[in-house]
């Protein structure tokens, strides 16, 4: 049993862990759905319970030099639970769903309320109203595939990938993984959820030349079951990467426009994301504090955050608290129009919870944040190839480094190393290494000249899209 007294507030975006209302995908109340509304209901007078359980299992396979390098399979099963008296905040969580432990598991939050802070925005979610958007996010077939069939996929992806071409000096990893997730959510508010979902994914890494001129690829391919999982696009996309910088040299140092890889772009959406919480504006953590209502960025740029959305990783019914999730449009054509807020962090700021309650399972609390972030794409309805066209002459930057320590979300600074290739007549041209892009998030913003067509969803919480950039820094020779 883990226990502890919770602060007033939660601290910044969590991993997505959604629940889903009512009952499970075959129509009837869930296991879980019951276990938490039993909890739920021993709640005494005066004091507010929220009941949250979760059970997952989870498969992973790690091929290397044409055989099994690691297995491993595991489950999990867990229950946090919150309880507000007199806006006193007390959470609990154990990782089992024995019966001896939950009666206890519910003692302990009490208890911790019990030594909380007072604060008056502390109090547990309630329905709004909003209706849910049924979401698909469970395959059937998963459960049924035999782990052999799982190690035949990664042994062949390290196969395929070794040979799909002689520059391949060693495929560095070949993996697999699997997971499903069942959750379920019920408090005295009036609140009932649940849910279940399963993803997968394969990813290959390799190294291209020799010595100190050799250069790295990463490829992936991501779906909801077994049968969606691609193989060979992993593959090709890992060798691309890796061949295509092959003989870079170290680039030129000027101003240019910058055209951002679909990854890249990702990164950089997730972190202009923790800036666009409710909960960070308050604490003065972002760049966009005070700034509701005006022009953050180019008339292009439209940035809607849509778990409804059933492609993304991060897609849901409802959110961690219960609440319905919903289409959020932060940004919209430049103009900053909403923040995201869970139930506390909308009480502070004196506005409704946005339905972005998000939380990193049983063992943690609800905070706001994003779930499946994505930029408009623009008129031109633009492939990459048109992007580069577009622009012209500039860097294209396939893979950054330095993020953490050279991105500052409260300040906005921007300044991380980076790789790519020149573009020259709107064409890839000559790799180039050792490059250092600066500028800052808010000029970033207001610098996007192109947005790409070319969505993909990889797990996180921002789809990629390749974004072009005009006016940057670039030092390199």
């Amino acid at each position: 049993m883990n226990t502890s007294v919770q602060a007033p507030t939660s601290p910044g975006p969590r991993s997505p862990d959604a629940p889903r209302p009512g009952a499970d995908d075959s129509g009837q109340p869930g296991e879980l759905l019951e276990i938490a509304e039993r909890v739920a209901g021993w709640a005494r007078s005066g004091e507010d319970v929220e009941v949250y359980v979760s059970r997952g299992e989870e498969t992973e396979v790690r091929a290397y030099d044409g055989d099994v390098e690691s297995l491993t399979s595991a489950t999990s099963a867990g229950i946090g639970v919150r309880v507000v008296v007199d806006h006193k905040l007390g959470f609990a969580w154990a990782g089992s769903l024995d019966p001896s432990v939950l009666g206890e598991t519910l003692d302990e939050a009490r208890d911790n309320a019990a030594y909380a802070t007072p604060d008056e925005h502390v109090q547990l979610a309630v329905a709004d109203g909003v209706p849910a958007v049924a979401v698909d996010l469970w395959d059937d077939e998963l459960a049924s595939v035999p782990t052999a069939r799982k190690v035949e996929m990664v042994l062949e992806l390290e196969r395929q990938t070794r040979a799909a071409d002689p520059r391949i000096r060693q495929v560095s990893s070949a993996d697999y993984g699997d997971g499903s997730v069942e959750v379920a959510l019920a408090s005295t508010t009036g609140i009932r959820a649940s849910n279940r979902r399963t993803s997968g994914f394969v990813s290959v890494s390799v190294i291209a030349g020799e010595g100190a001129s050799s250069q790295t690829g990463s490829g992936f391919s991501v779906g909801r079951g077994f049968e969606g999982l691609d193989p060979g696009r992993a593959t090709a996309d890992a060798v691309e990467r890796a061949v295509r910088l092959l003989g870079a040299t170290k680039g030129p140092s000027g101003r240019s426009t910058v055209v951002f890889d679909r990854r890249v772009a990702t990164t950089l959406l997730s972190v202009i994301s923790s800036a666009l919480s409710g909960e960070a504006v308050e604490k003065g953590r972002s760049f966009f504090a005070g700034r509701l209502g005006e022009q953050v960025a180019g008339s292009v740029l439209t940035l809607v955050d849509d778990p409804t959305d059933p492609r993304a990783y991060g897609a849901a019914a409802y959110d961690a608290e219960g609440l319905a999730c919903r289409r959020n449009v932060l940004v919209e054509k430049g103009v900053l129009q909403r923040f995201l807020y869970d139930t506390v962090s909308a009480s502070r700021a004196g506005t409704a919870s946005t339905g972005s309650a998000v939380r990193g399972g049983f063992s943690g609390t609800p905070g706001p944040g994003c779930r499946a972030l994505t930029l408009a794409v623009g008129p031109e309805g633009y492939e990459q190839d048109g992007v580069l066209g577009a622009v012209g002459e500039g860097l294209f930057v396939q893979s950054v480094t330095g993020v953490h320590s050279g991105v500052n979300p409260i300040s906005g600074d921007f300044s991380v190393g980076a790789e790519g290739l020149m573009i020259r007549d709107g064409v890839l041209a000559e790799p180039v290494r050792e490059i250092t892009v600066a500028s800052t998030l808010q000029r970033i913003l207001q610098s996007v000249v192109a947005i790409g067509a070319d969505v993909e969803w990889l797990p996180g919480i921002a789809a990629g899209q390749t974004i072009a950039v005009g006016d940057m820094q670039i030092s390199g020779v």
